[in-house]
């Protein structure tokens, strides 16, 4: 039957031309942006992960420049400790020729005064942004280190942020800003006999409470009778002997300077004994108790008499915290004395510049080798994405030439179709 009032085959056509004109604008945005995943209403569930890995992104460019900043502040730290390291080198040199009596001494000594001031002026110099990681000098919990954002770490609960901690050094060879804990040595050597070893007493954590205990870290050794006189009183140094601790300071690390600044002061004074290390304590140094409450009336932690034969690590509440090559300024190599202190100094001095430099070495490496791992998975993450979002561009331009082709059929489809209601008007002539 058929109708001038209903053209089913013109509808057909109709939707079907619909439908291939639809599907040539999709293809044409598809070749337009390049994405098959434009919005959200293209493809919800993949438009949301292409935009959470697309914010993953953004974040690892902002890693990228925190651990180049980190990398080259640390780069700046580790070759001014190198160069450190070089000075202190020259300044043994200096040390060993002053040996001899038969020198002039004097003239060394200024050239040891000029090597040190360059020590003094490449650590004020090694910043980065106002950064300067060879001066710790801050007692405050924290101050020890900073942190190098690292990378950022999704999981089904959130995302954090993971850093890499860079350990201040300190190569200053001045005294700097007040501190919290002071810790001073006494020896008691009644009764020590000659060639005899006496082990020291030392600090079981620096806090609130917190007592002394024997034979920790420190031993002494000599080849005479420790007492400075015939009524075996303890014995005593011409000048104090302390180390004032810093946040990030372990034990080990109070035991290791003041052996070094108790053997310095011990050959200074031409006494025959040495100081070692008996043991080591990693533990932290808490900075956050109130020290006052355990130092005593006589500002010790623990009377002496309690301890015989052993040292006495007293707590003050503020003193002054030197440079990690503060023995530097006290090096006097113009008497016998001197040049042997010195001799027995700045092996100690040596030490924790190249310590300092090896730290910063370690920890640039890790640097250099997380800035090339964010680099690589920032390149797939992009890669990621555009598979989920890219669109296929050889299958696009196939698809747009057949729609094209069908766009044409369905016009000339429509038309014919709408030309059946003419062949009608030849039933009625």
């Amino acid at each position: 039957m058929s109708s001038i009032l209903t053209n089913n085959g013109a509808m057909v056509a109709l939707q079907t031309l619909k439908s291939i004109n639809s599907s040539l604008a999709d293809t044409q945005a598809e070749i337009s942006t390049g994405k098959r995943v434009s919005s959200a209403k293209d493809n919800s569930a993949v438009w949301a992960i292409s935009k959470v890995m697309e914010a993953d992104v953004k974040g690892f460019k902002g890693i990228t420049d925190s651990l180049n900043l980190g990398q080259s502040t640390v780069s700046v730290a580790r070759q001014a400790a190198e160069t450190v390291t070089e000075l202190l080198t020259d300044i043994k040199g200096k040390i060993v020729a002053s040996q001899e009596e038969n020198v002039d001494r004097g003239k060394i000594q200024t050239d040891i005064d000029a090597l040190r001031d360059q020590i003094s002026a490449v650590v004020g110099a090694a910043q980065f942004n106002g950064l300067n990681l060879l001066q710790n000098t801050e007692s405050d919990v924290g101050s020890g280190e900073i942190n190098v954002l690292a990378s950022l770490d999704r999981s089904g609960t959130g995302v954090a942020a993971s850093e890499i901690a860079v350990g201040k050094q300190d190569l200053g060879t001045g005294a700097a800003s007040t501190a919290t804990v002071n810790l001073d040595v006494s020896v008691n050597t009644t009764g020590v006999a000659a060639g005899a070893t006496t082990e020291f007493a030392t600090l079981d954590g620096v806090g609130a409470g917190d007592d002394l205990v024997a034979g920790a870290n420190f031993k002494v050794t000599g080849s005479s009778n420790f007492a400075v006189d015939s009524s075996g009183d303890a014995l005593d140094f011409s000048e104090d002997v302390e180390y004032v601790a810093r946040d990030g300071d372990t034990l080990a690390d109070v035991t290791s300077a003041m052996v070094e600044r108790l053997n310095f002061q011990a050959a200074k004074d031409g006494l025959d004994i040495t100081f070692s290390v008996n043991g080591t304590n990693a533990g932290q140094i808490d900075f956050t108790n109130n020290y006052d409450e355990a130092i005593s009336d006589d500002n010790s932690v623990v009377e002496q008499s309690d301890i015989a034969d052993m040292a006495t690590l007293e707590a003050e509440a503020d003193g002054t915290i030197g440079g990690g090559l503060e023995l530097l300024s006290e090096f006097d190599v113009t008497t016998d004395e001197g040049t042997e202190a010195a001799l027995a100094g700045i092996e100690g001095l040596i030490q924790t510049s190249i310590d300092s430099a090896s730290a910063f070495g370690s920890v640039q490496g890790r640097i250099e080798t997380q800035t090339e791992f964010v680099s690589g998975l920032t390149d797939a993450l992009k890669s990621g994405i555009g598979t989920l979002v890219d669109a296929d561009m050889e299958e696009a331009s196939a698809r747009l030439q057949a729609l094209q082709v069908q766009q044409q059929l369905g016009v000339q489809a429509l038309s014919i179709a709408n030309q059946a209601p003419q062949q009608l008007l030849s039933l009625f002539r």
